[in-house]
């Protein structure tokens, strides 16, 4: 029988430099589907909520919207919230799309979005009983399977698990090593602000990963992920993840693989989503033109016809070659020292003063006065916006 660990609150818990090895499910917290009505009529722009039960008797939401060949496009962990994102526009473009073509079928994991809250056990195998419980419900025997960042790992999982399920892996921002998603300085930084704020959390997450000028949909985006789970429930989560490696085993993956990249995108290097693709025997990877973190926020069209040639379907969508909208440029306010620069990176990767000190070669006292400078000239009230500040600047 599977144990549930118990989570260790450290301070500081994401600075680090391995992966973490303890998770902890949510507790006190209860919500489920059949307490969560949907916000709209099912529809064209809002799917029906439908309920699947795992194995382990936990109450899982999903969605089906299309009748072509099922795509199953697995959660945004840990702030996965499917209703919510169709509240989106630029996603639910999107979603529309990919359903004139084909079946897509979404679902929240086990602790977020619909499904069910209160749940004891969120360890990696548990959530794939999410994925299994959701095909079974929705009818479906052989999938495509879709996963980005986190979730490719997932996917990555679940195919191992399961060959005989999946006839295509399409992947995106992600690792067969959980903590290879979250390793870079930008992503810790952000991860340090679960435990300082986690409204400042959410929101540099979603507009670092929509884009700074993603404008109304990066609130409405902000809005699903912050109602999506719980500080306790992401961490868990995270840590869960971060010690997953598949590396030795992607060999073994048979079916035809397609590793997306944005050129331009800063959370993932080209190298990783190379060196992923390279390592299947069907792999294959396709760099797109683009700096968003995300697949929906620029060119769509060409994500779309990439997909439909992978999946072996005719695609309707016309092949122009219209430059990619980039995320505005944020100006900087008043000009930061170079000094000033250095000290914000370290502390927007969780440092002390006094290590910040240490690194530097400087007094503490000149840390502090570096700190109360930047602050004033970036309009922090502490820690926390600075790392943010730095976040959205591409400084940590």
């Amino acid at each position: 029988m599977e144990s549930v660990l118990t989570l260790i609150f450290a301070g500081g818990i994401f600075r680090a430099s391995r992966p973490l090895t303890e998770a902890q499910p949510d507790a006190g917290y209860s919500r489920s589907v059949s307490d969560t009505p949907a916000e709209d009529a099912p529809g064209r722009n809002m799917p029906r909520v439908q309920t699947a039960r795992t194995t382990d008797g936990v109450s899982i939401a999903y969605a089906s919207t299309g009748d072509g060949p099922p795509l199953v496009l697995m959660p945004s962990l840990p702030l996965g919230n499917f209703v919510g994102e169709w509240q989106v526009p630029v996603h639910r473009d999107a979603y529309q799309r990919i359903a004139d073509d084909l079946r897509l079928i979404q679902y929240d994991s086990r602790g977020s979005g619909h499904s069910q809250r209160d749940v004891s056990n969120i360890t990696p195998e548990a959530m794939l009983r999410d994925l299994d419980a959701v095909a079974d419900a929705a009818g479906v025997e052989r999938f495509a399977l879709f996963g980005m960042y986190l979730a490719s790992t997932y996917a990555i999982s679940y195919t191992l698990a399961h060959p005989e399920r999946v006839s295509h892996m399409v992947l995106f921002g992600g690792s067969a090593r959980g903590w290879d998603a979250m390793g870079a300085r930008q992503t810790q930084a952000l991860l340090s602000l679960i435990e300082q704020d986690w409204d400042t959390f959410v929101t540099s997450a979603i507009h670092t990963w929509m884009g700074w000028s993603a404008g109304e949909a990066g609130r409405l985006e902000t809005e699903a992920a912050r109602d999506a789970t719980t500080p306790l429930i992401t961490r868990a989560m995270l840590q869960a993840t971060s010690g997953l490696d598949f590396t030795d085993q992607l060999s073994s993956i048979t079916v035809p693989v397609l590793v997306f990249h944005q050129r331009g995108v800063q959370q993932i290097p080209i190298e990783t989503s190379r060196a992923l693709a390279e390592s299947f025997p069907n792999g294959r990877l396709c760099v797109l033109e683009g700096s968003a973190a995300s697949l929906f926020v620029e060119d769509f069209d060409s994500v779309l016809r990439e997909l439909h040639a992978f999946l072996g379907i005719s695609s309707s969508v016309a092949d122009t070659s219209g430059r990619p909208r980039h995320a505005a440029e944020w100006p900087m306010p008043r000009a930061l020292t170079t000094r000033e620069l250095d000290v914000l990176r370290l502390l927007a990767q969780g440092e002390t003063n006094a290590e910040i000190a240490r690194r530097l070669g400087i007094s503490v006292h000149t840390v502090e006065r570096h700190v109360a400078n930047l602050y004033r000239k970036i309009d922090a009230r502490g820690r926390a916006d600075a790392t943010a500040f730095a976040v959205r600047r591409g400084i940590a």
